[in-house]
């Protein structure tokens, strides 16, 4: 019997913001594997909050090279909560609508989201933002700064 190799684990601590929200914006990422960490961060022209929760997160999970088991930590409730409580998956099933008419925000980063969850194995935990949690803090510092750097992307599925 081949005994499959055991997934690596891996910590992805997020963060996101936009200035004024919406406005310019960023996220910053710290990934790390048996003590050693990579971050990075990018910024956006014009975008939301949400969409660099989200993008954080997707971001992170694009970096791996090997399926893993992954554990985010992140202070967005609203990307936690779409995925730990189902809301993503319901969206998509209903071709991106949430109740009745209304069109689900951001169906774009969530079906990428949905299909990185899907390949690895991840857990969502929330932490209370700017409460001290090192890491979060971190991400806060790297996506801050991306969303005050010069070179700022467009942020193409943004819908102002």
């Amino acid at each position: 019997m081949n005994k499959q190799p055991e997934k690596p684990l891996i910590l992805l601590y997020t963060d996101g913001g936009a200035e004024p929200n919406p406005g310019r914006g960023g996220y910053g990422v710290v990934l790390s594997h048996k003590g050693r960490k990579k971050e990075f961060s990018a910024g956006f022209q014009m975008t939301t909050n949400n969409r660099m929760e989200l993008l954080a997160v997707i971001s992170g999970l694009q970096k791996l090279k090997v399926l893993s088991h992954v554990k985010v930590y992140s202070d967005s409730r609203y990307v936690v909560d779409g995925i730990e409580k189902g809301w993503a998956k319901k969206w998509r099933s209903k071709g991106w609508i949430r109740s009745g008419k209304e069109k689900a925000i951001n169906p774009d980063l969530w079906a990428r989201l949905l299909d990185l969850v899907e390949k690895h194995e991840v857990e969502f935990h929330w932490v209370r933002g700017h409460a001290g949690h090192p890491e979060n803090e971190r991400c806060d510092e790297l996506a801050s700064r991306a969303m005050r750097s010069a070179n700022l992307k467009p942020d193409p599925g943004f819908i102002g």
